[in-house]
């Protein structure tokens, strides 16, 4: 009976120094987690922003600025790689270069445009309306910027020149038949004229410009209190045979687009030539297709457009209490869009979809896209403020 007592006596010594071996290795074990927290946050960092892994050195030096409070100064590290210019950057913009909205095109123009703009910290809100485009360094062993095709950017890309070193700006006016005036930033690029420019009615730049650049499409700023007084001819007002549809649908989106795709009047991309095409003071035949559809509807004179979203629901995109809300051709035009707080928060949107892997999703996540539009507004519109930032917001992710 002693023997079986002192048998149940060392098995809970045995059972209590495995516990307490347990316990300190479990210790361990959360102190080594904890320890790694800020190198796995720089690698995740580094990971989302450039899109490859970093170096060792990198990585420690990342780390080191996370556990000192610095993680900003982590984010802007991994932004040195030139894989965040030529791959995330390359990425991030590529789909509002096409109808399409994919990535999986070449590099172009508006491309290399948007990433010369972050890579320089040009303010962001002058991407619509500056006399501006970035090409290839003159002495690169690649064609020349040319109006009519895209081989000088699709060699930039098959050689994969580093993006970083090599763009360099140059005024649009003087490498395109475009007088400085008439330059529109990103939309008046080759590769935007060749999607929105390109046959049609010269409303589909108005709709991508939007998507692209405000977050929203057509449907979700119909506002059918608008007056229909400036909807071109070839609107339908009894679409078939309902007058009700064009009232309650078409109206909606037409009143306050058609107004300020007027800005458009005078461009046009030729297809025979391969460039984008500028008659200054005379409307493009486009304006006045399909006329007979509904003959006294009204007639494009001009490139004279207006805002009427200034009032009515759409007033909540923000516009520039500043501006005048009215102009004349595409160069006044962005400028009254990339000044509104809508163009702002849509950047920092696209930015925390990009670096985040998902789209602002609860309270705390819309509190963040606020704190950092406002932030990118303060530091005269830096999008490298607003990678950082949301970087360092999602590190945990």
């Amino acid at each position: 009976m002693r023997y079986q007592t002192d048998q149940g006596a060392v098995f809970i010594r045995s059972i209590g120094r495995i516990t307490a071996a347990l316990g300190l290795a479990c210790v361990c074990t959360t102190y080594v987690l904890a320890g790694d927290l800020e190198r796995r946050q720089a690698k995740r960092m580094h990971d989302r922003l450039a899109g490859i892994p970093p170096s060792e050195t990198v990585l420690d030096a990342m780390e080191s600025a996370i556990i000192s409070g610095n993680a900003l100064d982590a984010a802007m590290m991994a932004m040195d790689d030139s894989a965040f210019y030529n791959v995330t950057l390359k990425n991030f913009a590529t789909p509002w270069t096409n109808r399409e909205q994919t990535m999986f095109a070449p590099l172009n123009d508006y491309t290399a445009t948007v990433i010369g703009m972050i890579r320089d910290n040009v303010p962001f809100n002058t991407l619509l309306s500056a006399d501006l485009v970035y090409t290839g360094a003159p002495s690169l062993p690649v064609p020349a910027y040319a109006m009519m095709d895209n081989s000088h950017y699709e060699a930039l890309e098959d050689q994969n020149i580093d993006l970083q070193a090599s763009l360099v700006p140059v005024a649009q006016s003087t490498v395109t038949s475009l007088p400085a005036a008439a330059t529109a930033g990103v939309m008046t690029t080759r590769a935007a004229a060749e999607a929105f420019f390109v046959a049609g009615t010269n409303r589909a730049m108005f709709r991508f410009t939007l998507l692209n650049h405000m977050c929203s499409d057509l449907e979700q700023v119909k506002d059918t209190s608008r007056s229909s007084d400036r909807i071109r001819q070839d609107v339908s007002r009894s679409p078939g045979g309902d007058s009700r549809i064009f009232l309650n649908s078409c109206v909606g989106c037409h009143s306050g687009m058609d107004p300020m795709a007027q800005a458009y009047a005078y461009y046009n991309f030729d297809e025979t030539t391969g460039s984008i095409e500028y008659t200054a003071g005379v409307v493009q035949p486009k304006y006045t297709i399909n006329a007979d559809t509904f003959k006294y509807g009204f007639v494009t004179p001009d490139d004279n457009w207006d805002n009427y979203w200034r009032s009515g629901p759409n007033a909540l995109l923000g516009w520039d209490p500043g501006l005048p809300g009215s102009g004349s051709g595409a160069k006044s035009l962005g400028i009254e869009l990339e000044n509104s707080d809508a163009f702002a928060r849509c950047q920092v949107e696209k930015v925390f979809r990009a670096v985040c892997l998902r789209a602002p999703g609860n309270s705390a996540d819309r509190s963040e896209v606020a704190t950092i539009t406002a932030a990118f507004k303060a530091s005269n519109y830096n999008m490298k403020t607003v990678f950082a930032e949301t970087a360092v917001y999602c590190k945990g992710d």
